[in-house]
Parts: structure tokens; C-alpha cells; sequence
């Protein structure tokens, strides 16, 4: 998101606000739509310039997340990559997003790279809810 310029804010087929941008590491082109918490943070920003958002190196962003980690009490290490992959298994694959819109939206060249990463949630989540179906069945 540090690239993220003003002029990748669109308004797409729908009417709402999309991000359509390339992917800097694949140049793959990618379009997100807006939620509405995503726009009240880029309407704060509305004056950093040609960017959308202000800009952090990685290490800075990891220092801050570090930071707040230990404010809150988590014990944990916890890193920019981290929480990619936290929106990933516990924000979308959670609440039913499919596996090829996870995959779309994470930037994956294949559907087998986040297979690979994910299928163990998605076989986590079959497994309680055959579990709770076993339970609406046996009463």
C-alpha cells in the first residue's frame, strides 16, 4: 500500500471505489473494492500529496506494529507479513470468503500457492463445522 497513488482510487462498474493498481512484485494488475472503513482512513490522508497514504518503510511499519503489540499486551512477534496473512486465514477464509477470492486478492500466481498456505484453515473450519452438524444430529 505504500505505492498506493490517488489516481488508483476509481470508481468502478458498480458505482462504489475500487483500488486498481499493478502488483509490484508480479505486475499483475488488481482491483479491490473500497470498504467503507478503508475509505474514512484515505479520506484522513487526503493531503499527503500524490500518494494516497503516507509512506513507512517495512521496517518502520513492523516497528510501529511492535509497538502497539506491546501496548495492548500481545506477547507475540508480530509483523507486516503477519498480518497479511491474519486478514487472509482469520477475516476472510473465516467468514466464507472463497479460496479464489483470498487467492485474487493476496496476489497469488496460482491457486495452488495459497492452497498450499491456507488449506489447513479451510480443513480447520470443515472440521468444526462438521462438528457442529454432528451435534444438531444427534439430538
Amino acid at each position: 500500500m505504500s505505492n498506493l497513488r490517488k489516481e488508483h482510487i476509481i470508481k468502478g462498474f458498480d458505482g462504489n471505489e475500487w483500488i486498481s493498481m499493478k502488483r509490484e512484485k508480479t505486475d499483475k494488475l488488481i482491483s479491490v473494492p473500497l470498504p467503507p472503513k478503508a475509505k474514512m482512513i484515505l479520506g484522513k490522508y487526503r493531503d499527503v500529496g500524490d500518494y494516497a497514504l503516507p509512506r513507512f518503510s517495512n521496517q518502520k511499519i513492523n516497528s510501529y506494529l511492535k509497538e502497539i503489540a506491546g501496548i495492548v499486551g500481545i506477547n507475540k512477534s508480530i509483523s507486516h507479513h503477519m498480518a497479511r496473512k491474519t486478514f487472509a486465514s482469520t477475516v476472510l477464509l473465516y467468514n466464507d470468503v472463497p479460496m479464489e477470492i483470498v487467492s485474487e486478492l493476496l496476489g497469488h500466481s496460482s491457486m495452488k500457492i495459497t492452497q498450499e498456505y491456507y488449506g489447513k484453515i479451510v480443513q480447520k473450519r470443515e472440521s468444526e463445522e462438521m462438528s457442529r452438524a454432528t451435534s444438531i444430529f444427534s439430538q
